[in-house]
């Protein structure tokens, strides 16, 4: 009996404390950093600049005091190139999006189900928050760029700075994860597997 509990205790990984928990703080940050930006997607409104709104959906206007007037045709703020830029912008900054869940998703299930492959699977999802870090500012630096005649720094919204935050904790977690990663089990021995 002794014989078998040993030889069961060395092929289960051993999990340390700190280990355990920093990668439950990688994998809150970073769902924290997918509804920050889903939010911020999703409201879309990312510079006042005087008494218009520019945002990745909607176009609108404060001319009088009536409200804001909300168009979606993005070609009639007669700015260059936003009608394309913006679905560009919208585009990539919802792809960024989705490879952050499915990164996410790796990371949550490398935890759940340890097993042979589960180094590999936070691997992955680290790389998955590495590309929604790209992707992400990817979009917010061609919004800035599109704009870039309308843009003042307070002019930028909070939904704007959601956004960018965002980006940056997708780059915090993903480096993070991958450093947590290769201190705890070196890159020689995944290729092992």
């Amino acid at each position: 009996m002794y014989w078998a509990q040993r030889l069961l205790g060395q092929k289960r990984p051993h999990w340390y404390f700190f280990e355990s928990f920093i990668r439950t703080l990688i994998i809150l940050c970073a769902a924290l950093a997918v509804v920050l930006s889903s939010v911020s997607i999703c409201d879309g409104h990312w510079l006042l600049a005087e008494d218009r709104l520019f945002g990745l959906w909607h176009f609108c206007t404060t001319a009088n005091q009536t409200g804001p007037h909300c168009l979606r045709d993005l070609s009639q703020s007669h700015v260059p190139g936003l009608a394309v830029g913006m679905g560009l912008a919208r585009s990539v900054s919802t792809l960024a999006v989705v490879a952050a869940i499915f990164g996410l998703e790796l990371l949550m299930v490398s935890q759940v189900c340890d097993d042979l492959h589960s180094r590999r699977k936070w691997a992955l999802g680290s790389v998955l928050l590495l590309i929604s870090f790209v992707l992400s500012s990817g979009g917010l630096l061609s919004f800035v760029i599109l704009l870039r005649n309308q843009v003042t720094l307070i002019g930028f919204t909070l939904m704007f700075w959601c956004q960018f935050t965002a980006s940056f904790l997708f780059f915090l977690n993903a480096i993070s994860g991958l450093h947590i990663n290769s201190i705890t089990h070196p890159w020689g021995q995944l290729r092992k597997f």
